[in-house]
């Protein structure tokens, strides 16, 4: 699995979302993102319809319009983003199901070594949440304004 810009700008701009749930009345603008997240703004606007059409953000027009998250960031997973923008996790074609390019597939020790980097993979992103990546700030600016 390889994340590209476009994967790792989407599991920013996500997160940054996720960091002012709840909804509606915390809309983050488009100008903000960017700058925050140092996106160009034509990409960040291609994203965020990529984003909404997956259905992970809502949007709201006019002058006091802005993103945020269509669901809890409890309920959104890095593996739904990451599935979504960049595609499969798995890092070869033999370790999809069904997959029949290869004479060689019913023993392959290659593919057997993959299915495991692909199940630990899966067991990472799928189980991460944005509300998981929020906590773990909050406990970082704990500790940091503690320390101060």
């Amino acid at each position: 699995m390889k994340i590209t810009y476009k994967g790792d700008y989407a599991l920013k701009t996500m997160f940054e979302l996720a960091l002012n749930y709840p909804g509606e009345n915390k809309l983050t603008k488009i100008n903000v993102l960017s700058k925050k997240l140092d996106i160009p703004v034509k990409y960040l606007e291609a994203l965020l319809i990529m984003l909404k059409t997956n259905g992970f953000v809502k949007s709201k027009r006019g002058k006091d319009g802005g993103y945020f998250l269509a669901h809890a960031p409890s309920k959104i997973t890095l593996g739904d983003i990451i599935k979504k923008v960049e595609g499969p996790l798995e890092p070869i074609a033999c370790v999809n199901a069904g997959y029949k390019g290869c004479a060689d597939i019913a023993g392959c020790e290659l593919k057997e070594v993959f299915c495991r980097v692909s199940k630990a993979v899966s067991d990472i992103v799928d189980k991460t949440t944005l509300q998981d990546l929020v906590t773990r700030r909050q406990q970082k600016k704990n500790v940091y304004d503690y320390n101060i």
